[in-house]
């Protein structure tokens, strides 16, 4: 069972850290109300749950949810490169960078939602770890490596189940890049979830242009398409028995160059403006993996064993909400909000060295600029 009352400290020191967060460093900044040892068994109690997770940020949910919201769905990789290996501290492949990162690989389903004065919050909902428990030989390389048991886009199957008819969370559109883009997951969430998606395809996907043309097997790359700027077309994907509405956005990268991104609905009344707007929401996930990482101290704890790494994250998860809802009476943003704090600390420390610094005086070896 979680103590509600550590976790709430230790998540609020992870806001307030500015260095590797560990259990020395708790216990020193409340003058050892708290043993390090008790910290370290806070942390290394069995890895707390998602149903415990639930049980947080449910009231949190419930105040924000409208049956216009999102769930937007990808993963983030939280680099270990000098931690000991182990089941989820392993080897994962990270389609941002396009090469194999040692660190732990976090799914994430961020709930996005417009307040009714017009503001907009996004809070994780649930989070999966990807646990890498099975070995097996490479046949290309002859090395062991490892595996989950489970993909992880089964992973958000499962997921996705729980929410919609466990936690009953109110949302009309799940969205993800073309990562997740499996067919097992689009027919899920239209068939069996009642939802739809506003998801990235890549552009060797095949569509049909009519029913006729599905049922004779003629299918084409969406990248072969004429598809005119602004303009929305009615496509089977090859997998799906049910219509999308797929669009072609053009878009300018910071270096200059030209971007090509292919969008599918399943909602076919959405416009291609609908479709672009509602995608552009997903860039919340990304700001939200970068305030994890940068103000909620994710990748800052020196825990080395899968129960600690594991509450770590936890913690990290009600940290970040924190900071979601302190945005609102700060009128800041996070990055704003821990500059704050961090300027704040410095004008402390700057304070302390002053009545340090008079105590030298009378010493011979003291010395002054002026």
């Amino acid at each position: 069972m979680i103590d509600k009352q550590l976790l709430d400290l230790y998540s609020d020191y992870l806001i307030s850290s500015f260095r590797l967060t560990t259990a020395t460093g708790l216990s020193a900044m409340v003058d050892n109300a708290y043993s390090h040892d008790k910290i370290t068994r806070f942390l290394g109690q069995p890895t707390y749950s998602q149903r415990a997770y639930w049980s947080i940020v449910k009231p949190v949910i419930r105040q924000i949810e409208n049956k216009e919201g999102l769930v937007i769905i990808d993963d983030t990789i939280e680099e270990k490169p000098y931690t000991d290996e182990n089941d989820i501290v392993c080897y994962h492949y990270d389609h941002t960078s396009k090469q194999m990162v040692k660190g732990i690989n976090i799914i994430n389903f961020l709930y996005h939602s417009q307040l009714a004065d017009g503001q907009e919050v996004s809070i994780p909902v649930a989070f999966e770890i990807v646990a890498k428990t099975e070995e097996y030989l490479d046949k290309k390389s002859n090395k062991t490596k490892r595996k989950s048991k489970i993909t992880k886009n089964e992973m958000v199957r499962d997921r996705l189940k729980i929410l919609v008819f466990s936690n009953q969370i109110k949302f009309k559109y799940v969205l993800w890049d073309s990562w997740f883009s499996a067919k097992e997951n689009m027919n899920l969430v239209k068939e069996e979830l009642q939802k739809d998606f506003v998801a990235a395809i890549k552009s060797n996907r095949t569509v049909a242009l009519s029913q006729a043309d599905k049922l004779a097997g003629k299918f084409v790359p969406v990248s072969e398409l004429e598809l005119k700027p602004g303009t929305s077309r009615l496509v089977y994907l090859k997998g799906i028995e049910f219509p999308l509405c797929l669009v072609k956005r053009l878009f300018i990268n910071k270096d200059g160059s030209t971007g090509l991104l292919y969008l599918v609905s399943s909602d076919t009344s959405l416009t291609y403006f609908d479709i672009t707007t509602i995608y552009e929401k997903r860039w919340s996930v990304e700001t939200f993996h970068q305030s994890l990482k940068q103000n909620a101290a994710l990748e800052k704890s020196p825990t080395k064993t899968v129960r600690t790494q594991s509450n770590h994250i936890f913690a990290s998860m009600v940290a970040f909400i924190k900071l979601e809802q302190l945005k609102f009476p700060t009128c800041s943003n996070h990055f704003a909000l821990k500059n704050k704090l961090y300027i704040k600390a410095i004008k402390t420390a700057f304070a302390e060295l002053a009545s340090v610094k008079e105590l030298q005086d009378g010493y011979s070896f003291s010395f002054s600029f002026a």
